[in-house]
């Protein structure tokens, strides 16, 4: 029997290599010597270019580049091959680099994501893959696109910074400046919500105030993304209203897709084709795969879901072991996943949980297995 252990990290306990030992030692344990391989994953969100690159042996690259209030700040991103590169805008524009008394998204600008995306250009990256989650901005994408070229100007012509407060400005938009490399580039943005960049549902209502908007703050900035909106649909034909997830990490969506031609995708299947997932589960009996909690949000772009529809295309047994289930978590039955455990064995704290994670992960796994050679030894 051959295994594949593909699970997501436990978030602040476990990390998705860790899993794998610990799973590999339970196999052990319960069938003796196995054959098995073991694959990081994520779906786009943070830990995501650390996963790719531990699967596909890449190596990480260091670049000075600006944060979200414009500060100096060092991020990195991730070389897969000499064409492709694997980006967290996070690592520039991420909400906890913003202190808590600063958090303003009428301050904060995306541009230094750009800068991230035109260092691997420079780099002669020309596939690139951007993680959009965790974002400080609400500006729409703009400080991104203004570090790639675009010009974002107001009434009398003068170019605006591209933060949040300069939606309300914006007039015209000129993309002739837009770097030249873009256009022999693919960008695949990673992203599982599909909000519009404006309304009750948009960018501003739905995440602006997780980065410390205020309703005051909340009014101004989405009568400006309606004026960003409108400047775009004037000039370019393009509603982002009517594309799925133009509202996601504050509007950058909608830089990413208008101006650079990206290419909206879940973020969990890009990151498994990314890792070459499907080939992987060539001459695979089971899959193992988990996370820290599964409930009905499982069923949405997340580890789980991806890797239990793969392995169900393939014709492959996959199981979950998670910390714990919530709400619908049998939702995930529906997505490939064959059964459910949980690593804790008791009622108890989850401070307590947390701090055993390891040596809860290894037990409940040992008793997945356990079940797992029951059944192989049940007469049909």
């Amino acid at each position: 029997m051959k295994f594949l252990f593909a699970s997501d990290s436990f978030k602040g306990t476990l990390t998705s290599a860790q899993t794998i030992e610990l799973l590999a030692k339970a196999a052990a344990e319960v069938f003796g010597e196995i054959s098995y391989s073991g694959v990081a994953v994520a779906d786009g969100g943070e830990g995501t270019t650390e996963a790719v690159i531990a699967a596909e042996n890449g190596a990480w690259i260091e670049a000075d580049v600006c944060g979200p209030l414009m500060e100096p700040v060092k991020a990195r991103y991730g070389k897969l091959d000499d064409n492709r590169a694997v980006i967290e805008m996070a690592e520039a524009s991420g909400l906890p680099m913003v202190p808590m008394d600063k958090r303003n998204p009428l301050k904060t600008t995306s541009y230094g994501t750009g800068e991230l995306i035109r260092h691997a250009l420079d780099q002669g990256f020309r596939d690139i893959s951007i993680a959009i989650g965790g974002s400080a901005t609400n500006d729409g994408g703009m400080g991104c696109a203004r570090a790639l070229g675009v010009r974002f100007l107001d009434a009398n012509g003068q170019e605006l910074e591209g933060r949040g407060e300069d939606l309300e400005k914006v007039r015209a938009i000129d993309v002739s400046t837009l770097d030249e490399r873009i256009r022999d580039t693919r960008i695949t943005v990673m992203c599982d919500v599909t909000n519009p960049l404006c309304g009750e549902n948009g960018a501003t209502y739905t995440f602006g105030a997780q980065k410390g908007a205020t309703p005051e703050m909340q009014a101004r900035l989405e009568a400006g993304m309606v004026n960003y909106r409108d400047v775009i649909r004037r000039q370019f034909s393009i509603d982002p209203d009517a594309i799925k997830g133009a509202g996601a990490a504050g509007g950058l969506g909608t830089a990413l897709t208008v101006f650079l031609g990206g290419e909206m995708r879940s973020g969990i299947d890009t990151v498994l084709d990314l890792i070459d997932f499907d080939k992987r589960l060539d001459g695979t009996d089971l899959v193992v795969t988990g996370e820290g909690r599964t409930d009905w949000q499982s069923c949405f772009g997340k580890v789980m879901q991806g890797v239990g529809e793969r392995a169900r295309r393939k014709g492959v047994v996959a199981v979950g072991l998670s910390g714990s289930l919530g709400r619908d978590a049998a939702r995930i039955f529906d997505h490939g996943i064959e059964s459910l455990m949980t690593t804790v064995d008791a009622p108890m704290p989850l401070e307590e949980a947390l701090g055993r994670a390891e040596e809860l992960y290894y037990l409940g796994a040992v008793r997945m297995f356990r079940f797992l050679k029951a059944g192989m030894s049940l007469k049909k």
